[in-house]
C-alpha cells in the first residue's frame, strides 16, 4: 500500500467509521437510565469501605 491509497481510505471509510463510533458513544451516553449508572460510577472514589487509615493524622 502506498501513501495515496491509505490516504484515500482514511478520507472515506476511516471518516465514516469515526462518525459512526462518535454517534454510538453519544447515544450510549444519553440513553434512558444512564444517569443512575453514571451517578454510581462517580461515587466510587468517595466510598470508604475499610474506614480511614490508622496512620493518617488529621
Amino acid at each position: 500500500m502506498d501513501y495515496q491509497t491509505m490516504r484515500t481510505f482514511a478520507d472515506s471509510w476511516g471518516l465514516l467509521f469515526m462518525v459512526i463510533v462518535f454517534v454510538a458513544v453519544v447515544i450510549y451516553t444519553f440513553r434512558p437510565g444512564s444517569k443512575k449508572e453514571a451517578d454510581e460510577i462517580a461515587r466510587i472514589p468517595l466510598k470508604d469501605e475499610d474506614g480511614p487509615n490508622k496512620d493518617d493524622k488529621e
